[in-house]
């Protein structure tokens, strides 16, 4: 049996890791769970769970989290410590990263250092801080398992074959919900609009990533880091159907690729089981129903934040923490509706030309420069 620690444990990668463990109480236990604002839905898988300690965001809301759980008792931590805490805990064979954005930087990155496995859904940890992750797993012996649908799908397809003999890792996108939208429509696009992705069920944040195609960019920046390709290795295609979840293209002409119903669930297993597969009973992929599959060139003009992930990889240094922090800040104003859809990709652009790239030392100088590339990000969404 293996002991689990989820961080962000409420979100939507959350709640399908809670799921498996549900499902498979033989195969895992939740030893600690890190959650952020939503409290009422952290005190119920506490009473379910029964986690060893748990940790939230603010210490503000510790009275409350008490009021909630009643006579249910835990150990309940607080801030960035709190959530390293959980993560490094003694008795923790798998982390399962799922805090969205920079804040799951450092838990994260000091889960590996305290060498525990790690299931990675925060793809942002390896955009701002790639090299310094894989050097340090590499260091401890740590294996980073990836959780993204897609970046399981390159796992899965790679296995049993040379890395030498890769040619081309390709990215699958649904192309979110403006797919076929005109690029006049884009710039009234709202915010009820942006969130109707067409395949997947996520949280706020990463559905908009999807709309504006910033997720495939994080993720080939991940990937460059996770399978150790440069970035012109990386190919990212259109695929409405999200039943392909990636491929892989080898130098002798062939493809690989992996399929399967658009459900967390499945890449989360295979991460929290691998090397097995675990016997499910979710509704499988029919073929015969699918009618076809659509393969398409992504169009930039389209989907211009794109081309931005891949100049901050290309730039290389701190330049993918900017793009991150950048996002994260024009995101956050297009929800809060200060900015419109389009303002998105030009307040990161506009960050990233302020900032010259360095190349850092140590993750504190990640962090300083996240800093400085929201409050510029911050400053732009404001005017």
């Amino acid at each position: 049996m293996k002991s689990i620690a989820v961080l962000g444990s409420t979100g939507s990668v959350g709640l399908s890791t809670l799921d498996l463990v549900r499902r498979f109480p033989e195969e895992f236990k939740v030893t600690g769970l890190v959650a952020g604002r939503n409290l009422q839905r952290l005190a119920g898988q506490i009473k379910e769970f029964s986690p060893a300690c748990v940790s939230i965001r603010e210490r503000e809301g510790v009275p409350e989290l008490k009021r909630l759980l009643g006579a249910h008792r835990v150990e309940i931590l607080s801030g960035e410590e709190g959530a390293v805490t959980v993560a490094t805990a003694g008795g923790v064979d798998v982390v399962v990263a799922a805090i969205v954005g920079g804040a799951g930087l450092v838990p994260t990155f000091e889960a590996v250092r305290a060498r525990k496995e790690v299931a990675l859904a925060n793809k942002e940890a390896l955009v701002m801080a790639g090299e310094m992750f894989v050097r340090e797993a590499k260091r401890t012996g740590v294996r980073l398992l990836p959780v993204d649908s897609e970046h399981s799908a390159i796992f899965q397809c790679l296995q049993g074959n040379r890395r030498e003999d890769v040619d081309r890792i390709i990215l699958t996108a649904s192309g979110g919900p403006f797919l076929r939208a005109s690029l006049r429509r884009l710039s009234r696009a709202t915010v009820s609009e942006a969130l109707k992705h067409p395949n997947w069920k996520m949280g706020p944040k990463i559905t908009i990533d999807s709309a504006t195609m910033m997720n495939k960019g994080l993720e080939v920046v991940e990937a460059r880091w996770l399978f150790d390709v440069s970035p012109a290795q990386v190919e990212v295609v259109i695929h409405p159907q999200s039943v392909v979840h990636s491929m892989v293209r080898y130098q002798d002409g062939s493809i690989i690729a992996q399929l399967g119903i658009p459900d967390m669930r499945i890449p989360i297993a295979y991460a929290l089981s691998y090397p097995r597969r675990l016997k499910t009973n979710w509704r499988p992929l029919e073929l015969t129903r699918l009618g076809e599959l659509t393969f398409l060139p992504v169009e930039k003009r389209r989907y211009p934040a794109l081309s931005l992930a891949y100049r901050a990889l290309v730039e290389g240094g701190t330049m993918p923490a900017v793009l991150n922090a950048a996002n994260e800040v024009a995101v956050t104003a297009f929800l809060e509706k200060r900015v419109g859809f389009r303002d998105i990709h030009r307040v990161i652009e506009r960050t990233m030309g302020a900032h010259a790239s360095t190349h850092p030392r140590e993750v504190q100088e990640i962090l300083e420069i996240d800093r400085w590339a929201r409050e510029k990000a911050a400053a732009l969404t404001d005017k």
